[in-house]
């Protein structure tokens, strides 16, 4: 197996999508998009942004910090500005930038199957999920692993 340094193929994802106008596959690392994505088991289809964005979406954008993120929109700011959250968290980040974000994912691959945003979990991740942020901790607490 290679090992590419997260830069370089961030760089590479981010001028196949921003300057090819292409989309790229990426395998989810890290949990904060359980349940709905698995570290290492699933992966998103990332493509160039082609309509002004709206909660529920989920975007791969990069922090001032350098950090790359993988979370979904959960308000959208007059001021092109937007909050997200991963669908394990029940803290928003507030205020990511128009500017940070460079994708958006079109399809993901779960459980070995393709689903878009037609699909019965697409919905309810974006939708009935975002609405429980309050109730998340307890239902994390319960759900099976």
């Amino acid at each position: 197996m290679k090992t590419i340094d997260t830069e370089e193929l961030v760089g590479t994802l981010r001028s196949i999508i921003e300057d090819e106008g292409r989309e790229a596959s990426l395998v989810i690392s890290g949990s904060s998009m359980a349940p709905f994505l698995i570290h290492h088991r699933d992966s998103v289809l990332l493509g160039p942004i082609d309509r002004p964005l709206r909660r529920g979406d989920i975007v791969f954008y990069q922090r001032d910090n350098g950090q790359y993120v993988l979370h979904r929109i959960q308000r959208v700011h007059a001021d092109d500005c937007y909050d997200t959250i991963g669908d394990a968290q029940t803290e928003s980040e507030i205020g990511v930038r128009k500017d940070q974000v460079f994708a958006i994912v079109k399809n993901v691959r779960r459980k070995g199957r393709w689903l878009g945003p037609d699909s019965f979990w697409w919905h309810f991740f974006e939708r009935t999920w975002l609405d429980a942020i309050p109730l998340r901790r307890l239902i994390m607490m319960i759900y099976p692993r």
